[in-house]
């Protein structure tokens, strides 16, 4: 009777089963875009804006190079589109973030280190825990903000972040001159790019010791390094007994014992 009862219960399952909704155009269309904004991510992360081919990113994809022209007219619109793509997310959380940070801090002035942690920790833990395709992008981004074009872009999407950042830095540290903040930035973001940049150097230098894809590592140090080195642009032009409040500005209170 055992087996009599698991033929029916398979045949009335196979019955009720409805079958698979065939994609609608329009999720075909969402589908292969996503596909061709992939590959192209990850092609643009190696080669550059001038070493790929709509026809490379057809031949990863996997469809005729007509295809992408019907996407794409040309190449840049291309690149436009899959910088463009990711950016919105990273911006709105960095934001978000910042926002945060300034709102908890008492009488809206935030530590240096805690506002350099909302725009950096906030943009690692999304690339370090986003897959193997934010890491693209990272590496894309820094490629991209070393030439004359990808700079351009990086101007229309992320300075409006960017510009938080410094305002931040400035309640956090109002007696140091605007170039040092600005300078500050300067810094921060290289370190950041090259970070992104996952050119596993650092692992050769340290012989293993430390791992370029190692984001944590980067998490734990990077913030508390760049707060130390905004205080010391600061204290050279301004007096020890401002060097001293500098210092709490950065680090926060010291712990009661």
């Amino acid at each position: 009777m055992a087996p009599e009862k698991s033929q029916e219960a398979a045949a009335e399952s196979k019955a009720t089963a409805r079958p698979r909704r065939p994609k609608s155009k329009v999720e075909q269309r969402v589908e292969t875009m996503e596909q061709i904004l992939d590959a192209a991510e990850y092609l643009f992360s190696v080669h550059g804006l001038y070493g790929v081919t709509l026809k490379d990113v057809a031949q990863r994809v996997g469809v005729h190079h007509t295809l992408l022209n019907y996407y794409f007219t040309d190449k840049k619109k291309l690149y436009d589109a899959v910088i463009a793509r990711r950016a919105d997310v990273t911006v709105s959380l960095r934001m978000k973030a910042l926002d945060d940070c300034e709102a908890a801090a008492e009488g809206g002035r935030p530590t240096v280190e805690a506002a350099l942690r909302a725009f950096l920790d906030t943009d690692l833990d999304l690339y370090s825990q986003g897959g193997e395709n934010w890491k693209n992008y990272g590496a894309l981004g820094a490629q991209a903000s070393n030439t004359p074009y990808g700079a351009e872009l990086m101007d229309f999407h992320f300075d409006p972040v960017v510009l938080k950042l410094i305002d931040l830095l400035k309640k956090a540290l109002p007696d140091c001159a605007e170039e040092d903040i600005f300078w500050g930035y300067h810094f921060v973001t290289g370190a950041l790019m090259l970070t992104l940049a996952r050119t596993g150097r650092i692992n050769r230098l340290s012989g293993g010791l430390c791992d370029s894809d190692d984001f944590g590592a980067v998490k734990d140090r990077m913030a508390s390094f760049m707060a130390a080195g905004f205080l010391a642009i600061c204290r050279q032009k301004t007096n020890p007994d401002a060097a001293l409040d500098l210092l709490a500005l950065t680090t926060g209170p010291a712990p009661t014992v």
